[in-house]
């Protein structure tokens, strides 16, 4: 895989930058066709939109520097060093509190519009693991299964190392998310169920797939990596979610996706 795929005078599109950016973009039109649909208040969508990006690449890198924190410690110059690195539940955790204030702020019903988003959320997420894949973070352990990939000119990645593909997989698992929450939403008719099962299912896929990932500076709780430990807490909060939306009143359904 090739991070840097072009380069013009002294401006290099990275790969993983560029996947980034279209996750984004595609995040939104997704969410503003949704809320169209759905008939939702659309101007609140470029608001919620702008928040949640900006507070989740900061969610995402404060998380990564707690990972490191030791590091940091020792010498504080591996905060530039590491400028590249994000944690995905910082970025989630980041943006639902952006979320929510924007929602606060605009007195709409933050729980509906979670609802909403929650599909393009694992949308996005599907474009940023293809980014991994090109810049060679996030890779697996090393395998000697014909179902892997071997980097050639990785500055993470080791090279000429037959690896697991965990950032496809990490990719197919989001697609297919963005996928099944789509159809839930469907038939959904309490608010909470959508962003409840995002929840449940990324924090499910994310533990799984950690097990199988060879990056060792992801940070580690006890026997289990800092993003299983998380995902325990994600799966529980998702899991309420559902038991709580449960009992509340029924909603508009949401036919369209």
């Amino acid at each position: 895989m090739k991070n840097d795929l072009l380069t013009i005078g002294r401006l290099t599109v990275h790969g993983y930058g560029l996947m980034i950016g279209i996750g984004f973009i595609a995040a939104y039109l997704m969410t503003e066709y949704r809320a169209r649909k759905y008939k939702m208040n659309t101007d609140i969508v470029f608001s919620l939109f702008l928040s949640s990006v900006v507070f989740g690449l900061l969610g995402a890198k404060l998380m990564y520097y707690l990972t490191i924190l030791d590091q940091i410690i020792k010498d504080p110059g591996v905060i530039v060093d590491q400028r590249d690195g994000f944690v995905v539940y910082g970025g989630i955790i980041g943006g639902v509190i952006a979320g929510y204030v924007v929602c606060r702020v605009k007195k709409e019903r933050f729980w509906r519009y979670f609802d909403l988003i929650a599909p393009a959320i694992a949308l996005a997420q599907g474009f940023g693991r293809i980014g991994c894949l090109l810049a060679g973070c996030c890779y697996g352990k090393e395998t000697d299964s014909s179902c892997s990939i071997t980097f050639h000119s990785s500055d993470i990645a080791p090279n000429g190392v037959a690896l697991i593909p965990t950032q496809i997989y990490s990719s197919i698992l989001d697609f297919l998310n963005c996928i099944v929450l789509c159809l839930i939403a469907r038939r959904a008719k309490k608010e909470k169920t959508v962003a409840g099962c995002y929840l449940l299912f990324y924090s499910t896929g994310r533990f799984i797939l950690e097990f199988f990932r060879g990056d060792l500076e992801r940070g580690s709780v006890g026997v289990i990596s800092t993003s299983q430990f998380i995902s325990i807490f994600i799966f529980a909060i998702g899991a309420v979610m559902l038991l709580i939306g449960r009992k509340q009143p029924i909603v508009q359904e949401m036919k369209d996706y």
